[in-house]
């Protein structure tokens, strides 16, 4: 949404997510070093990374370079708590670190499960809420601020929402594959249609299905990984969505010469 082919450009969102999602794994690692629950950890990192770009950022996105400085000081924060983890602990076992960076999504307990739930209708419904002046300040924020939307505030804000949402989805698919199941579907919807609000219906249901085929292959084939199959899935949506694309720009681009060409002879003949 926030770079619906507007004057935005989409990295700057894309590698925005790649380093929320790390620092979910950051913060995981360090509420274990700590000794308590690694979901406090995943969702307090990436809200504070999140404010925290948005902050040091510019208008209604994190500049890249900022993005960047947090990515190298997330992982670097993210090797000392891993070490902490797997030296402090009584076990030494590191297979929890493997588990958020590589998800794990049959491994979710029932209040996981519960709480996965809560967490996407609460974003969900928290994006319908600002998608209206979420989208006005991306395509012009200085007409936006002129017209009295908060843009600082909402930029802010839907960066929490993609930080909790990472936070969640790092339990699920992992810190390290999360980028592909946060940026395919997106990129897959806008290439499929120029309308933001049916783009975001578009994204939501690639995403939800390539969840549930990913789970669903996972499952008849045992020795396949969850989180793989899904961003399998998710990117073959993409590659499916971007074919479309093309099929629909070289028919627009053949009956453009098609009418070029009646049009030609038409006045030609006329003449």
């Amino acid at each position: 949404m926030a770079c619906w082919r507007g004057r935005s450009s989409p990295w700057p969102q894309v590698f925005t997510s790649d380093a929320l999602g790390h620092a979910a794994y950051t913060g995981a690692l360090a509420a274990l070093a700590l000794g308590v629950d690694a979901r406090v950890g995943l969702f307090a990192a990436t809200a504070l990374v999140a404010v925290g770009l948005g902050v040091l950022g510019g208008r209604t996105r994190a500049d890249d370079v900022v993005i960047g400085s947090v990515f190298a000081w997330i992982l670097g924060l993210g090797v000392f708590f891993l070490t902490i983890y797997t030296t402090s602990q009584s076990t030494g076992n590191g297979a929890a670190s493997v588990n958020y960076l590589f998800g794990s999504i049959f491994g979710l307990s029932p209040a996981q499960s519960v709480v996965a739930a809560v967490v996407a209708g609460v974003v969900s419904l928290a994006l319908v809420v600002i998608a209206r002046p979420l989208l006005f300040a991306t395509v012009d924020h200085a007409v936006a601020a002129a017209r009295g939307v908060p843009v600082r505030i909402i930029g802010v804000g839907f960066l929490v929402l993609v930080g909790v949402t990472a936070g969640e989805a790092a339990q699920d698919v992992g810190a390290l594959l999360l980028l592909g199941l946060m940026a395919a579907p997106g990129g897959a919807a806008q290439r499929l249609t120029a309308r933001p609000f049916v783009g975001l219906a578009i994204a939501g249901g690639i995403a939800v299905a390539s969840t549930w085929v990913g789970v669903i292959l996972s499952y008849l084939v045992p020795s396949l990984p969850p989180s793989s199959a899904i961003l399998g899935v998710a990117t073959l949506a993409y590659v499916g969505a971007a074919l479309v694309a093309r099929a629909r720009s070289t028919s627009a681009g053949e009956r453009s010469r098609s009418l070029a060409g009646a049009t030609r002879r038409f006045r030609t003949g006329a003449s």
